[in-house]
């Protein structure tokens, strides 16, 4: 046989391999969507990933009706790449449902089915006012957790409430706790349909920095459950330092000034505005000390010119954003300048975002 022959052979053998290897994996190929209303549509929604090595696309998704309405990628999805499907069912007839999709790639003849299922209720209370968050079917009146402004020795608390929106028993709980965070669940097993809370401790003497310190907790809805970033809560302590109280007395300390505690950045008189200045200066009598300057949020920097200033002294605090980001982010954009003033030892600076 011809050597070209072989060889194009061996290629085109090797190209309908690769073809075939390119596959799409959903995390949960069932989701519950939970308890809603005659006539109050409900979405599922799925994620999934190329787990092959080269893009592909989804050629059609087909659903098992006309009353669930599809949403998915159109562009091409690179391997490796996680996407979601979502599926919305109308909810026009009373009672339970399952609902099934099958998603067509270019990577596979076999289809992906996916299956959503749910309630519907002529009597049906809509909690997204009480419980504005989603996690799965577990549903929450807080999804950024902060403790402002403590000091060492308190063991603040703080509450969140839940609702199971599902049929079935929940077991929810806080997954990835630090140290210096407790939680307790009550009840232990959440009925479908029932409400409980879940009581933060904080203890401060496991708090090593003052300042600023951040980490991420995830809500789980049964125990063992999977983190994701759809789960993903932020938690802020703000440890506040121990004031000078003699430098204080005696009218020798430092006195921050700031020209704004405030700022506004992104879309401002319909330019693009990325970046922003604040003046700092020390209008005291002793050395100005800046010991930290944190972030609350991701999509944004700062840099300040000096961190020490004598008496009289400024210094011009820069404030870059990164907008899309600061716009999809669950905690408020803030600076956090921790000082040896004693009367502004913790100042935050506000970042607003258009």
């Amino acid at each position: 046989m011809n050597k070209n022959i072989s060889l194009t052979i061996i290629l085109l053998a090797i190209c309908h391999l690769a073809a075939t290897a390119q596959t799409v994996v959903a995390r949960d190929t069932i989701v519950d969507a939970g308890r809603t209303g005659y006539r109050v549509p409900a979405t599922a929604t799925f994620q999934l990933e190329n787990k092959g090595s080269r893009h592909l696309s989804i050629k059609n998704v087909l659903t098992d009706c006309g009353c669930t309405r599809v949403d998915y990628p159109r562009k091409s999805i690179a391997a490796g790449e996680s996407f979601t499907i979502s599926l919305t069912y109308d909810a026009r007839m009373l009672g339970h449902y399952t609902k099934q999709a099958a998603v067509y790639t270019n990577g596979s003849k076999k289809p992906v089915m996916l299956r959503m299922k749910g309630v519907v209720l002529r009597e049906w209370q809509d909690f997204s006012k009480t419980y504005p968050y989603k996690f799965g079917q577990l549903l929450t009146d807080i999804n950024n957790i902060e403790f402002d402004d403590v000091n060492k020795g308190d063991r603040p608390q703080l509450l969140i409430n839940i609702f199971n929106n599902s049929e079935g028993t929940m077991t929810p709980n806080l997954l990835h706790l630090p140290s210096y965070l407790q939680a307790e669940v009550t009840p232990k097993e959440l009925p479908g349909g029932s409400g409980g809370t879940i009581t933060l401790t904080l203890n401060t003497e496991q708090v090593h920095d003052f300042g600023l310190t951040q980490t991420n907790v995830y809500m789980a809805q049964q125990l063992g459950e999977k983190v994701s970033n759809e789960t993903e809560i932020p938690v802020s302590v703000v440890l506040l330092p121990s004031i000078d109280e003699k430098q204080s007395s005696t009218g020798e300390a430092p006195d921050l000034y700031l020209s704004t505690d405030s700022i506004t950045l992104g879309y401002v008189n319909g330019k693009l505005q990325k970046n922003g200045t604040i003046t700092v200066a020390n209008a005291g009598k002793s050395m100005l000390d800046i010991s930290s300057l944190q972030l609350f949020t991701r999509g944004m920097t700062v840099t300040l010119g000096k961190r020490q200033l004598k008496p009289g002294e400024k210094a011009k605090l820069k404030i870059t954003i990164d907008r899309d980001k600061l716009l999809a982010a669950k905690s408020k954009p803030r600076v956090l300048m921790i000082t040896n003033d004693p009367k502004r030892s913790k100042v935050v600076i506000s970042v607003g975002v258009k």
